[in-house]
């Protein structure tokens, strides 16, 4: 079984910039990481109970740099009429990369403004993972970049990018 890059980074970092009560703050050692864990804990947790998750088999974990990273198993259910897997897999797990890294830096839901995804290969019958990728986390809007990978070989298979809009309703921390 493959696991994303040991640095979990794919080459990408970020600082957090600009304080307010919304969201955490710091740059490299000034990020409340415990704040940080703990809503991470709490989405993992939330993601368990829900039916989409379930049905497709996903799994949610977090590595060091506060990336969210999905595995997703092959399920033949979610092949197009080549035996591709369809690209509304590819979608989800672009979008659920970029939202679960974005959110556990907010007090507050963030709802998915608008998000890019590039498929840029077929795949039939793998597993996939994706992670996410903070390039800016702002006072009201975040944006990320995600990829998806085959699990058994690492091969890029489809990346993206996203907004994030900070919303005014509690997060579930």
């Amino acid at each position: 079984m493959a696991t994303p890059p040991d640095d979990g980074t794919g080459g990408h970092f970020y600082r957090l910039t600009r304080s307010d009560d919304n969201r955490i703050s710091g740059s490299e050692g000034g990020v409340n990481v415990t704040l940080i864990q703990q809503r991470q804990q709490a989405l993992v947790r939330m993601t368990e109970r829900a039916p989409i998750i379930q049905t497709m088999g996903m799994r949610l974990s977090y590595n060091d740099q506060h990336s969210a990273i999905w595995r997703m198993p092959y399920h033949p259910q979610f092949d197009h009429g080549l035996r591709g897997i369809h690209g509304g897999v590819f979608a989800t797990l672009l979008d659920n990369a970029g939202w679960f890294t974005i959110a556990p830096h907010y007090e507050h839901w963030i709802a998915t403004v608008e998000f890019q995804s590039r498929l840029l290969e077929h795949v039939e019958g793998k597993d996939l993972w994706s992670i996410g990728f903070p390039v800016k986390i702002g006072k009201r809007l975040a944006t990320a970049t995600m990829e998806i990978c085959t699990e058994h070989d690492n091969q890029l298979v489809a990346i993206g990018s996203g907004t994030f809009s900070v919303t005014s309703v509690k997060g579930v921390f």
